[in-house]
């Protein structure tokens, strides 16, 4: 078993471009939280990151949507929004594309997945390792679930695809820790934006933690686009690491609902047996 650390967080860009406004209680203990992530991580000894993210249109689009694609880059650019608005420096980001390649093979006996060997970086994955490995010394392998473009993937494909990323991952020597990062009510884009659904957000978290896989699928994109807005799609990364982790419980460190930063602020681990 090379699976080391297993968690989700959300990545909403307000928490770093509108840091400074949310109330400061809830900021200290969403920050407190990402940087226990960070601990964890690094005291896993993982050798490489791989975060499943849900991407917003900088790479892929209409005319090319994959349901599932990793990153099989010597690197990665980002963030692709503007560094003022992000609060987050462009920077070039270290990839592992032989880890990457052995990790799609065994992927591949399962779920179909597109590999790409260019990725620009957005706030979906910048967010997150601003606080995760801020150093940029962890070797990254970005991860796509399509979460924007219907048709989305069924969310039970999504928790095949977690359990299909578990057996690449427990099939290399490498030490290794994945996180997802996305959602979970939120409007972004629309007149609705730092609308929060609290009890969406709770409903879902308790299935999560609870490893409750026929819980988690039985939301509806119909439900979750009425409860949990076109950002609750997202929830689709959380279903994968669930299983990832398969017969794991959860532990939720943060859940904080900040409008500032549209979205509720989650910060999650799952158990790695």
């Amino acid at each position: 078993m090379t699976l080391v650390f297993a968690g989700a967080c959300s990545h909403a860009p307000g928490i770093t471009g509108r840091a400074d406004r949310a109330d400061p209680t809830q900021r200290k203990n969403l920050l407190n939280n990402l940087e226990r992530m960070r601990q964890e991580i690094k005291d896993s000894g993982a050798e490489a990151l791989v975060i499943v993210a849900a991407e917003h249109f900088a790479n892929f689009f209409m005319n090319n949507m994959p349901a599932y694609c990793v990153g099989m880059a010597d690197y990665y650019e980002g963030p692709i929004e503007d560094e003022e608005w992000l609060a987050i420096k462009k920077t070039r980001i270290p990839g592992n594309p032989d880890l990457s390649e052995r990790l799609i093979k065994t992927i591949l006996n399962d779920v179909d997945v597109a590999y790409a060997q260019e990725w620009k970086f957005d706030h979906g994955i910048s967010v997150p390792l601003n606080f995760l490995t801020p150093d940029y010394d962890l070797d990254i392998i970005p991860v796509n679930i399509n979460c924007q473009g219907p048709p989305l993937t069924p969310l039970n494909r999504a928790y095949e695809f977690g359990r299909a990323l578990r057996k690449a991952c427990d099939a290399v020597p490498e030490k290794i820790a994945i996180v997802g990062t996305g959602g979970i009510s939120h409007w972004p884009c629309t007149p609705d934006s730092g609308k929060i659904n609290e009890e969406f957000d709770r409903e879902f978290l308790d299935h999560f933690l609870a490893n409750d896989k026929a819980g988690m699928l039985s939301f509806s994109d119909e439900e979750t686009y009425e409860r949990g807005g076109q950002g609750g799609f997202e929830i689709r990364t959380f279903v994968a690491i669930a299983g990832a982790c398969e017969g794991a419980k959860g532990d939720l460190w943060c859940y904080e609902p900040i409008p500032i930063y549209a979205v509720g602020c989650t910060v999650a681990s799952m158990e790695v047996l």
